[in-house]
């Protein structure tokens, strides 16, 4: 008996990761002016679309009978199931997993799934997931396996700055006065992710200052809490998402990977974002300033 690991789209983990730890894939969707984009499928042709669109798009959960689907057929194979998905203050994705378990569970009373809330998105949750594949590969239970993912939650951080607040408004995620007061200013807000909800990090004037700002948290934290690993995200705009790796890299003294952003978490946030996710050896408090 193994225990496999379960995720959604929005971890935007490697392949090379998915692929070593056999991670299994459940795709989140958006659809823009009648067209469905599927995450890890259709990602560049959704931000091309976007960017000529006049509309907002809607984004799509897996439905509990989808992510049944998965947890059944490693159930059958004898196998233990960790799923770990994103924040379910951001999603109703955690919610439906934990009806497809129950799901599973009608069918099979002996199935073992155990279902983690990462409290974020992106590689936040990515590494949440890896913390739990590490450990069922090295033999762990999968209520272990989860343990590690929840325990990782208090190990990592997401500073962000978004290109412009004009997607963030036509979310919902802040209101049209303060995207008009933040425009006219030429305020950016950095931002994170405390209690599984996106809020206010620090706000400075500029987009380089931002970033200038997000390498300075990502040095304090290394040298506090011991740095294990660091990321640097970019949604559609892969230039500025290497500028921002080779400011991080310089500040910490180690090669810094970039990995995009999907639709579904670049839907709200927009084009021209970048930020880091970043892992430390000690538990960090997360806090907005």
């Amino acid at each position: 008996m193994a225990v496999r690991v379960v995720t959604d789209t929005t971890s935007y983990l490697p392949d090379s990761e998915v692929e070593r730890y056999g991670i299994r894939l459940v795709p989140l969707s958006v659809t823009l002016d009648g067209v469905t984009y599927v995450e890890r499928v259709a990602d560049d042709a959704f931000y091309q679309a976007l960017l000529k669109s006049k509309g907002f798009p809607t984004t799509s959960q897996p439905s509990a009978a989808t992510i049944a689907e998965v947890f059944k057929a490693i159930v059958e194979r004898g196998d233990e199931v960790v799923a770990v998905f994103l924040s379910s203050e951001m999603s109703g994705t955690y919610s439906t997993a934990l009806l497809a378990r129950d799901m599973v569970r009608e069918e099979i009373p002996e199935a073992r799934i155990e279902v983690v809330d990462s409290r974020s998105n992106c590689m936040e949750l990515g590494f949440a997931v890896l913390a739990a594949a590490r450990a069922a590969e090295q033999g762990a239970s999968a209520q272990e396996a989860a343990a590690a993912a929840a325990e990782m939650t208090f190990h990592t951080r997401f500073v962000f700055v978004p290109d412009t607040l004009e997607y963030l408004r036509r979310g919902g995620r802040i209101g049209s006065a303060s995207a008009l007061i933040g425009t006219l200013l030429q305020i950016r807000p950095i931002l994170t992710v405390v209690d599984g909800k996106t809020d206010v990090f620090a706000k400075v004037r500029t987009k380089h200052k931002a970033m200038t700002e997000i390498v300075a948290a990502l040095k304090r934290d290394a040298e506090a809490k011991g740095l294990v690993d660091v990321v640097a995200h970019h949604i559609a705009d892969e230039e500025e998402g290497r500028q921002l790796a080779a400011m991080a890299a310089e500040a910490v003294g180690r090669e810094v990977p970039v990995i995009s952003v999907g639709p579904t978490i670049g839907t709200h946030v927009g084009p021209g974002s970048v930020g880091l996710v970043y892992v430390t050896e000690k538990p960090m408090e997360k806090s907005a300033r």
